[in-house]
């Protein structure tokens, strides 16, 4: 699922191949990924119009058009945004198709569409979409971060998933923030110590920085993100083998030995 570092990826790919672009042809290949606007409204507000400034909050992906409306992409589990050239072969899970000044095409792929596309009207729009999430977790400070975790009763990897509270942290960040920071996930947030939830803070910046020049989680054999998915995964850092449940819905991953 695309978490922070990767919408933070599809930033960069649309700003770009799109910012200050006029979009010539909105191509609706599939409806099923729009979201309270139809393909008819969505051609006749950006068609003609130029891209603006591409900002991330979280994982959600905001492009301003023009001086009017602005598209917000949420990529769920499979969605992702390429930059190609008009003369490239679509893909069949190309489901929108931007074509934009200089034979440039923006394409909006998702194998599973469980999210998409949405046109808000302006920064108001904007704002109320993103009116019921937390701070950005690359932008948050220390203080902040630590205040965000004191007095939650659930367990703290569930509490850096929620969206209300931190944006931007999925799975694979959250169980490689808290091996980083030798956490266990289980344990109540409110019963972390302030100097366990600084060392959260500080791996996360981490892990962040590092997610973010590759644009994904890496799945490197030195990170956590790189042994879970194996036959019998091993801690990267002291060899123990790494135990698997379900925190809030979620496959969660630990070594039972680092994070106790």
């Amino acid at each position: 699922m695309p978490e922070l570092p990767d919408v933070e990826g599809f930033r960069e790919v649309l700003d770009s191949c799109g910012r200050g672009r006029r979009v010539r042809r909105v191509d609706v290949r599939d409806a099923g990924v729009l979201r309270g606007v139809t393909a008819r409204r969505l051609r006749r507000e950006i068609e003609g119009r130029r891209l603006g400034r591409p900002c991330r909050h979280g994982k959600l992906l905001v492009a301003p058009v023009g001086d009017g409306p602005a598209l917000v992409w949420h990529f769920g589990m499979t969605g992702e945004l390429l930059c190609a050239s008009v003369e490239d072969p679509v893909d069949r899970h190309d489901r929108i198709v931007l074509t934009l000044d200089g034979e440039r095409q923006l394409r909006y792929r998702d194998l599973r569409k469980l999210q998409g596309l949405r046109l808000v009207e302006g920064p108001e729009g904007v704002e109320r979409v993103l009116a019921g999430l937390g701070p950005d977790a690359l932008g948050m400070d220390r203080e902040a971060f630590v205040a965000s975790l004191a007095g939650r009763r659930g367990a703290v990897k569930g509490v850096l998933m929620d969206q209300s509270v931190i944006a931007g942290l999925g799975n694979l960040l959250s169980d490689e923030i808290l091996w980083r920071a030798r956490v266990a996930p289980g344990r109540p947030a409110r019963e972390l110590s302030e100097s366990e939830a600084r060392r959260l803070f500080t791996a996360m910046r981490r892990v962040l920085a590092a997610a973010n020049r590759a644009a994904r989680v890496p799945p490197r054999r030195t990170w956590l993100t790189g042994r879970r998915d194996d036959d019998e995964p091993v801690c990267p850092r002291c060899g123990t083998r790494l135990r698997s449940c379900r925190i809030s819905g979620r496959r969660t991953v630990w070594c039972p030995s680092c994070q106790r």
